[in-house]
């Protein structure tokens, strides 16, 4: 027989207004809690009392203390209480501050959210080639941007350097208008984004005047070697195999490569092997080589974006199966 334990504290200090913000429109916030925490939450004022099972519940009652000290500073709703949950890492055994990792860029503090999101930036601090591989929305670009300019502010590395495979739903990039810069920017809009956030539009345009941030096509890198340089290869699913090869093969004296990709939304033709499936078969067992594989639980969107990942994970299992 399972059984439950109830634990008692207060919150302080007393702020009415952190009490609203932390329970939430008619204590929406705490049912949140409740349903992902498998607890009871009641209290009366300060006094909360949570029941549950024992590592539940002492694990709730830190993660409420925390979530009080941060609703005195800022506004929360579901998805903010949802992105707090995802840093509480059960699964991990952790708790929030051993799991959490700091990327320190001029404009902003970047912390990572969850045990594989730490384990990732430790990876791409520790080795010069770092994969990060899973879903979409468990911030592996993000992160990889965020890591390139905190060493290129650090002076770590002499520039970035961007870049993925031309390949989107069946279309080339001969067949889109424009320049060179033109043609690529549609598919480096999410490192360009990160970029926009963590150094400012204007700093951004004049780096890449400078050539210290530099956009290039996967098919423009070969015969390159990249010294002193931060080399982020996103979309790495849609990288051929030789493609792969080449890429790896460009890194330099001084520099790092972070490669990002999700092998299971893959737009190459289907006779076609993905390199990102393929080198993770060849590079297996190097030591110098590191790999952060995320699931479906790592998501950090918004919550029904793992609920999506989940269902097709479950499909595909089921597909395989027959």
């Amino acid at each position: 027989m399972t059984t439950l334990h109830t634990v008692q504290f207060y919150l302080s200090p007393e702020n009415n207004d952190a009490l609203a913000n932390l329970c939430g429109w008619q204590s929406e916030h705490l049912s949140q809690l409740e349903l992902r925490l498998g607890v009871e939450i009641n209290h009366l004022g300060f006094q909360f009392s949570v029941t549950g099972l024992g590592d539940r519940i002492v694990k709730a009652e830190q993660f409420l203390r925390d979530l009080y000290d941060t609703a005195q500073k800022e506004v929360l709703d579901p998805p903010r209480i949802h992105l707090a949950l995802q840093s509480l890492g059960f699964d991990e055994a952790k708790t929030m501050s051993d799991e959490q990792l700091l990327i320190k860029t001029r404009k902003k503090v970047i912390r990572t959210r969850n045990a594989n999101q730490a384990n990732y930036i430790q990876s791409v601090k520790d080795y010069d080639v770092s994969f990060g591989i899973g879903p979409a929305g468990t911030g592996k670009t993000y992160l990889a941007v965020a890591t390139a300019v905190e060493a290129l502010e650090n002076e770590e590395v002499r520039r970035i350097v961007l870049t993925r495979p031309a390949v989107e739903a069946g279309e080339k990039l001969g067949f889109l208008p424009g320049d060179l810069n033109q043609k690529v920017d549609p598919y480096l809009r999410p490192l360009f984004d990160a970029l926009f956030e963590m150094l400012g539009f204007d700093t951004v345009e004049r780096l890449m005047e400078k050539h210290v941030i530099e956009i290039a096509p996967l098919a423009f890198m070969r015969g390159r070697t990249l010294n002193e340089s931060f080399i982020i290869l996103d979309e790495a699913q849609n990288t051929t195999t030789e493609q792969m090869k080449m890429f790896l093969t460009r890194i330099g004296f001084g520099s790092k490569a972070v490669i990002t990709g999700d092998i299971t939304q893959c737009d190459l033709p289907k006779n076609q092997k993905s390199g990102l499936r393929h080198v993770i078969e060849v590079l297996e067992g190097v030591p110098e080589i590191g790999f952060t594989f995320y699931q479906s639980k790592d998501v950090v969107r918004h919550n029904l974006v793992q609920k999506i990942v989940q269902a097709y994970d479950q499909f595909d299992r089921r597909s395989a199966a027959k």
